[in-house]
């Protein structure tokens, strides 16, 4: 299906030129969908009716369907139905500095995370690109607030589709677009080497955030299939390229997982491993599910960890928790849909 949402400006542009019209009529058409926010093409009033008639044919404006919404303080659940029948989900959190919606990039995952919902089902396909500024658009509508910050932290690896995600990215930046700032949005990635690279050329201020999970690749090799394909010893070392390059600050998130990756020594390896680089952990309490065995480190546990990490000169934050009486862990709204 080809939709109105997955056009960048310039390809717009390209599409009025290819219908025989202006390209400023892409400039008028970006503002009624993204700063009037129209629901139908016959809203337009300052492009031609037989214009409007072929665009209508060329291009779908439908808005995806908003299944189930779950609420809690600070934040939104939302679970997402997709032309197709396939479900995602996006979360609103509600933060001192602005409105952050987590955006989800595939249906599925393959990337197997052993602690992740979103894994526990494989990927069936890439999101294409309207479906990601849609979950941002219905979600501005439905809450009646602005959208100031975007992570694509949901449902998929986003370097798993890349190309979808960048043209997504460029929209939401857009100043005639979403006109979210480079600097609030975020990206976050387990770890695909030739992506990081890629993105690192990007003109644009993105920031990158990988999921490090673990101190070693021992560790991480247990939990992270990714790590047997591009291990610790090959990117901790792009990733200090991609700072140098760049001079930007990567976060680096990290689930805190009973037994597995919180002790005192995980704490201290963690603290050597990325020693000097221009970054900070985000540490993130495990949210537990039915599916799978891991426990979420004790509050005890969680403060020694971050205390070492702190005596060690590493910028470090302990996320704050949203939903604990929802389904919070990425992917569990998705999952209790398709499991009934």
């Amino acid at each position: 299906m080809k939709h109105i949402y997955g056009l960048t400006l310039e390809e717009m542009e390209e599409y009025f030129l290819s219908i025989g019209s202006r390209k400023f009529h892409a400039q008028q058409l970006f503002s009624w969908l993204y700063e009037k926010r129209i629901h139908s093409y016959s809203d337009v009033t300052n492009i031609k009716k037989e214009i409007l008639a072929q665009l209508e044919k060329d291009y779908c404006l439908e808005s995806l369907k908003i299944v189930r919404v779950e609420r809690d303080v600070d934040v939104c659940k939302y679970l997402f139905e997709l032309f197709d029948g396939e479900h995602v989900e996006a979360v609103l959190m509600k933060h001192d500095y602005g409105n952050s919606v987590c955006v989800s990039s595939q249906v599925g995952c393959n990337m197997g995370c052993a602690f992740c919902e979103s894994g526990r089902r494989r990927r069936v396909r890439n999101l294409e690109i309207y479906e990601m500024v849609l979950q941002i658009l219905m979600i501005e509508e439905d809450f009646g607030q602005r959208v100031s910050h975007v992570v694509v932290m949901g449902i998929g690896e986003p370097f798993d589709n890349y190309d979808h995600l960048i043209s997504f990215l460029k929209i939401i930046n857009h100043p005639k677009g979403l006109a979210i700032g480079a600097r609030h949005i975020t990206v976050s990635t387990c770890g695909i080497i030739p992506k990081i690279e890629e993105f690192s050329k990007l003109e644009f201020q993105f920031n990158l955030a990988i999921s490090l999970h673990a101190p070693n690749d021992s560790i991480r090799d247990q939990i992270m299939p990714i790590n047997k394909v591009y291990p610790l010893k090959k990117l901790i070392p792009v990733l200090r390229q991609y700072i140098e390059k760049t001079n930007r600050r990567i976060t680096f998130e990290y689930i805190l997982l009973a037994g597995i990756n919180d002790s005192s020594d995980c704490a201290l390896e963690l603290s050597k491993l990325i020693q000097g680089m221009n970054c900070y952990v985000n540490l993130i309490p495990y949210n537990e599910t039915n599916n799978f065995e891991f426990k979420r480190s004790s509050t005890i546990q969680i403060m020694r960890f971050y205390d070492i990490l702190k005596k060690n000169k590493i910028n470090v934050t302990i996320r704050k928790e949203f939903g604990g009486n929802i389904s919070a862990a990425c992917g569990q709204l998705r999952s209790k849909k398709e499991d009934v």
